[in-house]
């Protein structure tokens, strides 16, 4: 048993569990402690960091500032001890089992189809569950611990890894009959009169396409707001509404939707699919493969 300054590194483990878990009964029982030796670690803690850690309020306890500073550190210093301590593992797609857990947001949807292509080809006994991102896993302390992987748009915030999986651009998506189309094309007189659809982005993220006709002294009128890209050439079709749409969601449902894909006046406005993964999971070599291959499909 090591120790570090007078603290048993043990105590790390059960110090991360409190902090998470903010409950010495549920910490216990997520590490199979009983509550004496629980609350006995705690009471070590305690008097290590001279604070009180965790503090009643209500029939719940809250961390106290000392605790909420401590928390990213104690983190990483799990994962740097995971990464020296773990055994290198081969990893073989033909014979894996695994169940990935994938939450999606926005046009990342997209990348499904081609990733479960190669998946069934290379892995095909590895199942993929996929499920959207909710408020729940964003704010979360651990929110990215409950799945595999996180496919977003590049403005959300979250404690992970990432890396880019491609890169897209706006563009107006319009019923073709709408009034203001003239030789497919709008001009920024049309998108200052135009009723607009709108999306509504997770962890209150500007519209880029708002924003952008912000920066031109427009104030965009919108009428009608979706929870994302997906539906919104869906509520333009047959309207006078004109909405901002990633480019490869708008072309690829374009005549699904009814709908006719336009340029912006204003010029380009690049959009960035971002993959988030949990620091801990970093050296997993089938969440590696899984993310070298959800690269792959975007790239096809």
């Amino acid at each position: 048993m090591s120790a570090v300054s007078g603290i048993d590194l043990n105590l790390l483990v059960v110090l991360d569990a409190l902090l998470d878990e903010r409950n010495v009964t549920r910490a216990g029982t997520k590490l199979s402690l009983s509550q004496p030796t629980m609350s006995g670690a705690l009471g070590r803690l305690r008097q290590h960091f001279g604070d009180e850690l965790l503090v009643r309020s209500g029939r719940e306890y809250e961390l106290t500032p000392v605790a909420a500073r401590l928390l990213p550190a104690v983190r990483d210093a799990l994962r740097q001890v995971e990464r020296t301590l773990s055994t290198p593992q081969e990893f073989a797609p033909a014979t894996c089992t695994r169940r990935f857990l994938i939450a999606v947001c926005g046009q990342s949807v997209l990348v499904l189809s081609g990733l479960l292509a190669r998946v069934r080809l290379r892995a095909p006994r590895v199942r993929l569950e996929t499920w959207p991102v909710t408020e729940t896993l964003l704010n979360a302390d651990r929110g990215l611990l409950s799945c595999d992987l996180v496919l977003a748009s590049a403005g959300l915030r979250l404690a992970g890894e990432s890396d880019v999986i491609w890169r897209d651009r706006l563009v107006y998506v319009a019923d073709p009959a709408n009034p203001r189309l003239r030789d497919g094309r709008l001009t920024m007189a049309d998108l200052a009169a135009a009723p607009h659809a709108a999306v509504r982005l997770p962890q209150g993220q500007p519209d880029p396409a708002a924003a952008a006709l912000t920066r031109h002294g427009i104030t965009p009128d919108i009428v009608v707001t979706a929870a994302g890209w997906l539906s919104l050439p869906f509520l333009v079709a047959g309207t006078d509404l004109l909405a901002a749409v990633p480019e490869r969601l708008a072309r690829r449902i374009a005549t699904a939707a009814g709908t006719t894909v336009i340029d912006p006046p204003f010029g380009p406005l690049e959009l960035t699919e971002t993959a988030w993964w949990h620091p801990m999971r970093a050296t997993d070599p089938a969440l590696t493969w899984l993310r070298t291959t959800l690269s792959e499909a975007a790239d096809g």
